[in-house]
């Protein structure tokens, strides 16, 4: 059975909430929210990132997500709400799907990082 990524858009925004940018910044401020940026390293560089985000492409972050692998990244745990972004949304939503599917249990998607600077968030530039 095939899907289209209509289908797994629909599917992923199903068990992944999106949230606002002001309620992105609460849970940062208040439960430690790890953000991740999905976007390629060239994009990040570009533009900057929402200060504190780690950089883990959409391509990777099934490897660095699971602790089993030698591409884990420890900074990902299951005891921290996650918040991820994209450029416009649609990889931070396949994206927190894939965090769900992966057993992570609080996985919220900001959607685009345009979302996040239009609101006024603050930008760090990569480095």
């Amino acid at each position: 059975m095939t899907t289209s990524v209509k289908e797994m858009m629909a599917a992923a925004n199903a068990v992944v909430p999106k949230i606002s940018p002001e309620q992105a910044r609460k849970l940062i401020a208040e439960r430690n929210a790890l953000v991740i940026d999905v976007r390629d390293a060239p994009e990040v560089a570009a533009s900057g990132k929402v200060p504190g985000a780690v950089n883990i492409s959409r391509g990777m972050l099934d490897f660095r997500a699971d602790p089993d692998t030698p591409y884990h990244n420890a900074e990902l745990t299951k005891d921290r709400p996650i918040i991820v972004y994209c450029a416009s949304g649609g990889r931070s939503a396949l994206s927190g799907k894939l965090l769900k599917d992966m057993g992570y249990p609080e996985v919220f998607n900001l959607g685009g990082f345009k979302d996040w600077t239009e609101a006024g968030g603050a930008v760090e530039q990569a480095s």
